[in-house]
């Protein structure tokens, strides 16, 4: 996590561990970020975990509780929703401000689920690859001394397309190779910031910032 120059968050989320487990650290970090004008979420190398962490991170980025996903279980014929909460620890980044999701192949399972969530209720730019299409939960099942198998129990369901990105992944709205997704993202975010600043002299700093990434991301 850290402040890249014009005021622009960057977190780097490797995993969506139990809620119970990331809910301090996702608050302090959210909290130093919360100031931030615009953020980006590194969901690169995330290959998924938790979806109520899911929805705990999604809480930091809406002013409103909104519900984020469902899943179905086979086990019991029921279903559980996911939603924002109401009240989150420390200080939310707020709704109206911008916020970039980077993505890759291997973005995976609750990591391409944040990204879905983000993209369907129109609250982020993903910028990167199209993710690895995992979207439905379940168990590996041993069916021989030697052999197992993943045996999906469950089905996502999103609650604006009623569909999930199973097999097919979560695309990007900016295509990118991964590695040229950070440096894409953060000029995207910098044209905006050139464009509301008044200050010569941090305009010129904020344009040769720009500069430098606009050369890496090509």
């Amino acid at each position: 996590m850290e402040c890249l120059p014009g005021n622009i968050g960057y977190l780097d989320l490797r995993g969506f561990a139990p809620a119970g487990m990331a809910g301090p650290t996702l608050a302090a970090a959210m909290t130093l970020l919360a100031n931030t004008n615009t953020l980006i979420v590194d969901l690169r190398e995330n290959g998924g975990g938790d979806p109520e962490t899911v929805s705990l991170l999604c809480s930091y980025l809406f002013d409103h509780r909104t519900h984020m996903n469902s899943l179905y279980w086979r086990r019991g014929d029921h279903t559980e929703q996911f939603w924002t909460q109401e009240f989150v620890q420390g200080l939310r980044f707020g709704q109206s401000k911008p916020v970039y999701v980077l993505t890759s192949a291997h973005t995976f399972s609750a990591a391409e689920e944040f990204s879905y969530n983000l993209r369907t209720q129109k609250r982020a730019t993903l910028v990167g690859e199209t993710t690895g299409g995992g979207a439905n939960p379940g168990d590996m099942r041993r069916l021989t001394d030697h052999f197992e198998m993943f045996v999906p129990g469950g089905r996502s369901i999103n609650p604006i397309t009623g569909i999930n990105w199973e097999g097919t992944g979560v695309e990007p709205h900016v295509k990118v190779p991964a590695d040229k997704a950070l440096d894409t993202a953060q000029a995207i975010a910098l044209k905006a910031v050139i464009e509301g600043e008044t200050d010569e002299k941090r305009k010129k700093s904020l344009q040769d910032r720009l500069a430098q990434v606009e050369k890496a991301a090509r």
